[in-house]
């Protein structure tokens, strides 16, 4: 979505009060949650919906 909205990781991280260094964990997927708040603000400032940038991903093998 970044590349498609033209935005910059360190744009976005402004926009939304997020360090880069979470961004970059978030976008990684090396964290286990995130906020709502923090997914809200996303999505407005990318003008998108949850599921555009998430992926369920289970842990069985």
């Amino acid at each position: 979505m970044l590349v498609k909205r033209k935005t910059s990781s360190r744009e976005l991280a402004a926009a939304i009060g997020l360090s880069e260094t979470n961004l970059s964990l978030l976008k990684s997927g090396k964290v286990k949650g995130v906020r709502f708040n923090t997914l809200e603000a996303i999505c407005k400032h990318l003008d998108c919906q949850p599921g555009d940038i998430l992926e369920y991903v289970s842990d069985e093998g």
